[in-house]
């Protein structure tokens, strides 16, 4: 008898060491492997699309170059998310740029005229900047930067196109902890992350991707 509950207990033990193992692989997996993530909205496939970031005077004046610099990521972004060609399937960011910026009122244009001034795009991808900072206020010894804003789709070919078919707030941060300063990292790299994780944060919604188990971002 008191043999075999000895084989029964290291049964047991083995068990659970094994269990205890795998669940150790698994995790380390989670955490170093990137995860396939499906697009929450596919709308897209298939259409062609312009993409407008907005962003408020204040953020335009201390990030001159932000607003191009979305609008061009984003709309390369979501060019290449399939294999099909893509030529005439999206309104390229400079054309875009050009109308935004010799047309101030557009964002007080009815959604059909804005879309008739774009170049008839089936879908427009919207994303209102609220804010951009790299710093706490007054604080210039260390980097806290965060973006923050609204991804909105607009489907021109509802009979409702002003209503947005998705609206999601964006929300990201860099760096990833506390403590850095200008000797640690330069104001471009700063600003160059950020935006960077503000682009993922406004595609990934559309897109099929990989994203880790633990992101960051």
């Amino acid at each position: 008898m008191t043999y075999l509950r000895l084989a029964i207990l290291s049964l047991s033990v083995a068990f659970i060491s094994g269990c205890q193992f795998i669940g150790m692989a698994a995790e380390s997996q989670r955490r170093e492997v990137p995860q396939d993530v499906k697009a929450e909205y596919r709308g897209m496939e298939g259409k062609s699309f312009a993409v407008v970031v907005a962003a408020d005077r204040f953020i335009q004046s201390e990030h001159p170059g932000l607003v191009d610099y979305l609008t061009n990521k984003v709309t390369e972004r979501l060019a290449a998310r399939t294999n099909e060609p893509v030529a005439g399937a999206y309104i390229p960011a400079p054309d875009v740029l050009r109308y935004l910026y010799n047309n101030p009122g557009w964002s007080a244009k009815p959604m059909m005229e804005l879309a008739a001034g774009l170049g008839n795009p089936q879908r427009i991808v919207m994303i209102e900047v609220s804010e951009f900072r790299l710093n706490e206020p007054g604080n210039q010894y260390e980097w806290s930067g965060i973006a923050s804003g609204t991804l909105s789709v607009i489907d021109m070919e509802s009979s409702t196109p002003d209503q947005y078919a998705v609206q999601k707030n964006i929300s990201v941060t860099f760096p990833d902890g506390k403590g850095y300063g200008p000797n640690d990292m330069s104001r471009s790299q700063v600003m160059s992350a950020l935006a960077l994780r503000f682009v993922d944060r406004s595609v990934w919604p559309m897109l099929d991707h990989k994203e880790m188990y633990y992101s960051t971002y």
